[in-house]
């Protein structure tokens, strides 16, 4: 008995990983733009929390057996409103510019638009650069909400926030480039 009672669990395990790291994109927007809504403590366990299941629900998912184009979808959907909307949460604030969420947005639509009706694929077609992007683009998030706690020393949360930006503009340019090597691929086919 017990062990029907449980399947059902792990069927949709990967995906309530997902669901929880959706979960989170609203609240760390917010932080993010309106600083005093949390505390930059919480604030990053709330970011490290969405990473981690976003290593734990593509395991969860090969690891029962259950990983399918949908839960893909949903997975990087998630992804993407996750990171923009914290990203867009920083631009709000003021931290960086509002270029990197508008191209990742225009990254991720081309994604989406060029793997269903350029490519007829029935999942995904991920590309190296796009898919090294789409892990990297959590990291300014980690950067500045490292860079906001108040127990560090001044010096070291200044370094951080420059190396966030930094993050932020070589990403911007990776971004450009991706967009132009999605949109340059059905020439070189």
């Amino acid at each position: 008995m017990a062990q029907s009672s449980t399947r059902p669990v792990r069927l949709v395990i990967a995906n309530l990983l997902t669901a929880l790291r959706l979960s989170l994109a609203a609240p760390v927007a917010l932080a993010f733009a309106f600083p005093s809504v949390m505390t930059a403590n919480t604030l990053l366990s709330l970011i490290l929390l969405a990473m981690a299941t976003d290593v734990a629900d593509g395991q969860a998912a090969r690891r029962f057996g259950t990983a399918s184009s949908r839960g893909m979808l949903f997975d990087h959907v998630t992804d993407f409103i996750f990171v923009t909307s914290g990203l867009a949460g920083l631009a709000i604030a003021g931290s960086i510019s509002p270029l990197l969420p508008l191209l990742i947005a225009a990254a991720f639509s081309q994604y989406v638009l060029d793997s269903y009706f350029l490519f007829k694929q029935k999942s995904l077609r991920m590309s190296i650069l796009g898919r090294w992007n789409g892990v990297l683009y959590f990291f300014p998030l980690v950067a500045f909400s490292i860079a906001a706690l108040t127990w560090l020393p001044t010096s070291l949360t200044a370094a951080v926030e420059i190396c966030g930006k930094i993050l932020v503009w070589l990403l911007t340019l990776s971004t450009i480039a991706s967009i132009v090597d999605r949109a340059i691929a059905p020439l070189r086919a």
